[in-house]
């Protein structure tokens, strides 16, 4: 395994992941009150600005209702937290979260046809050319690492032509939770990053303008993975719910 850089990480956002992962395991539950400022620092043996710091950042993820003079409640992050909330719930405790992966791969699939059609309406002209340098590209190597990040690149393409402000928001929360995973789901990848054919359909649909023809391809692009991916992590997930 290649060396990688050593990411140095900030005694506040320490503070945040151990208070995120008690909030979303449950063992604060939503509607309880968080402890004092000062209770957390003597029991993480941090100072008060860096639990303060925390808690603003957990507050602005609409974790927590601060109330000024009064007590800190968490609140239930199904129901408040956004999708910039997702790489962290993804990966817990450095383990994958299988309904979470699940409901990426679901979002996905479920998104990316729209996507497509929507690039098909509003691409210009270069679009064409772009996706196809991408393609060419993803087919150069046999590599599924490249193969996902060309594949990403492709994505982020479509996104851009499809010129809607929510999907790129969407699209940019999706791909955080799903890069630092490139590696690991190289394997169950390989055969959707694998199929240059598939990925040139989609292209000249979009290029011919013909929004229910890239629908169709982009779901022939991305149902392979989705399907096989689903079925594995429904069984993850059951041994996670059994422990």
């Amino acid at each position: 395994m290649p060396l990688q850089p050593v990411v140095r990480r900030s005694v506040p956002d320490e503070v945040f992941d151990q208070v995120l992962a008690e909030v979303v395991d449950g063992e604060i539950g939503a509607g309880e009150t968080l402890p004092s400022e000062r209770r957390l620092a003597e029991v993480l043996g941090v100072s008060r600005p860096a639990v303060r710091e925390a808690l603003q950042r957990m507050a602005q993820t609409r974790l927590l209702d601060v109330r000024h003079g009064g007590a800190t409640t968490v609140r239930d992050f199904r129901r408040y937290a956004g999708l910039d909330l997702l790489p962290q719930l993804l990966v817990r405790k450095g383990s994958l979260d299988a309904a979470v992966a699940r409901s990426v791969l679901e979002a996905r699939l479920a998104i990316g046809p729209s996507v497509a059609a929507l690039a098909a309406e509003r691409g210009g002209e270069t679009l064409g050319a772009l996706l196809t340098a991408c393609v060419d590209e993803l087919a150069a190597t046999d590599d599924d690492v490249e193969r996902q990040v060309h594949a990403l690149t492709f994505w982020d393409l479509v996104v851009d032509a499809a010129d809607s402000v929510v999907f790129r928001m969407m699209f940019n929360s999706l791909r955080a939770a799903y890069e630092p995973a490139l590696e690991a789901l190289a394997p169950a990848m390989a055969e959707e990053v694998g199929q240059a054919g598939a990925y040139r359909v989609l292209t000249a649909a979009i290029s011919a303008g013909d929004p229910e023809t890239a629908r169709a391809a982009a779901d022939r692009v991305l149902r392979p993975a989705t399907d096989s991916l689903v079925s594995a992590l429904a069984a993850l997930e059951q041994t996670q719910e059994q422990r």
